[in-house]
């Protein structure tokens, strides 16, 4: 299996060229597949990459990792720094973790924290690692059981005869009884999307510590059927007290699965590809971390939909939905919005790469949520060149916004030091 390493908006090309972290070398067979996994992203209304020539396409916004039927496993970084030494990939795949595991939620104990840090193998691997660790250890504690009910013909009565069927049995099979029985099965829906999940780890990791456990797992689940509709049955999958040792594995179970991305890669795939947009991810991440943060009395809400930009016959037309919305009470006290791009900020004569279209859409979230008087924050991640707030835009007298540099390592949003919260000292 050949793995290429690249991060986002990278080039491919299947001509011999230097490889880097912006561009790499890939089969002529992987970069038809891309192509055309590509088209059928277009279909979703979703942009995978784009095509610059014959031989010569780029990536969009996705991260993650894309394995292609020809063997050649695609792991998309996150592009957090202009730089693109082996140290940068090292960072930029413990910070996909760290932000994977905030953001979805993952249950990662405190002493798995090195582990996160140190582990050099793409974050594929990583995944299936921490699925055969946490089925490890829900098989120690126990799978759960359930009774089925059988209903068969034999030879002797077992349980429950079926009357009505039996009643009807044609002459010369009267020594033949229908009956009902249960019996108690590890047939559930839970177990069988475990089932399902382990031997894609089997077929899929190259890691021979995961390979090991997996396959002795293996064993175990030999006589448990896989499942034939994962979407069923993780609606099917259960909560209650007796099943609460099971929340640990589902979040990995999911991931291997394809069934906890936004966008998940479908058809003729040899192994298991984990794709996310990264603004939704970094969304995501700032939304976990600052709900953390802020003090009482404030309270984060997100993707606020209550308002309109108008009306038009008497119904809304455009609905409006910011990321975050910081409420006092009922009180709407700032409008938050959360993008990923990398700033230039040396470069003020291009307005710092800021985009217009965001200052509009800025322009009436304030008026819409803010009644035209208050504050707003634009989120970027924190660089080198932004690692402090720039100077207030004034829209109005009243309205005013900043443009904030969030630190994904810490997690922490670099507060303005002007913004009204910050001066009432409940922000730092």
């Amino acid at each position: 299996m050949k793995t290429v390493v690249v991060r986002e908006y990278a080039r491919l090309t299947t001509d011999d060229v230097p490889a880097s972290l912006d561009q790499a070398t890939v089969t002529p067979s992987a970069f038809e597949w891309l192509c055309n996994l590509a088209a059928g992203f277009s279909r979703s209304d979703a942009s995978l990459l784009h095509l610059e020539t014959r031989r010569w396409l780029r990536l969009d916004s996705h991260v993650g990792v894309i394995q292609t039927p020809c063997g050649t496993l695609l792991e998309i970084l996150p592009k957090h720094t202009p730089l693109t030494d082996e140290a940068t990939a090292a960072k930029a795949r413990a910070l996909l973790v760290k932000m994977l595991t905030e953001a979805l939620d993952l249950p990662v104990r405190t002493a798995e924290a090195a582990d996160i840090a140190m582990f050099r193998h793409p974050l594929l691997e990583w995944v299936m690692r921490r699925f055969v660790f946490a089925l490890d250890d829900l098989v120690k504690r126990g799978l759960r059981f359930d009774y089925q009910r059988v209903e068969e013909e034999e030879r002797y009565l077992r349980g429950q005869l079926n009357v009505v069927r039996q009643m009807r049995q044609p002459p010369g099979r009267g020594h033949i009884f229908n009956i009902r029985h249960d019996l108690f099965l590890p047939d559930r829906p839970e177990n069988r999307l475990l089932k399902s999940a382990l031997m894609r780890v089997c077929q899929t990791t190259a890691q021979p510590d995961t390979w090991r456990l997996a396959h002795e797992l293996a064993g175990l689940f030999a006589d448990m059927p896989h499942s034939v509709d994962t979407r069923a049955d993780f609606r099917a999958w259960r909560k209650d007290r007796l099943m609460a040792h099971y929340a640990a594995v589902r979040p990995w179970c999911e991931l291997v699965l394809g069934e906890h991305m936004p966008l998940a890669v479908r058809g003729a795939v040899n192994g298991i590809s984990l794709l996310f947009p990264m603004e939704k991810l970094f969304e995501r991440y700032v939304e976990v971390r600052l709900s953390k943060q802020l003090p009482r009395p404030y309270r984060l809400k997100a993707q606020a939909r209550s308002e309109s930009l108008c009306v038009h016959d008497g119904a809304d037309m455009f609905q409006l939905r910011p990321d975050f919305l910081v409420h006092d009470g009922d009180k709407t006290m700032l409008v938050m919005d959360a993008k990923w791009k990398l700033l230039t900020v040396a470069d003020r004569d291009n307005k710092y790469g800021l985009s217009q279209s965001d200052f509009y859409q800025m322009f009436a979230y304030g008026h819409k949520y803010l009644g035209g008087a208050g504050d707003m924050v634009l989120i970027y991640p924190k660089t080198a060149e932004l690692d402090r707030p720039l100077p207030r835009f004034d829209f109005s007298p009243d309205l005013k916004m900043w443009v904030a540099p969030f630190d994904l390592e810490a997690g922490h949003l670099k507060w303005p030091v002007e913004l009204t919260m910050v001066e009432n000292g409940l922000c730092q």
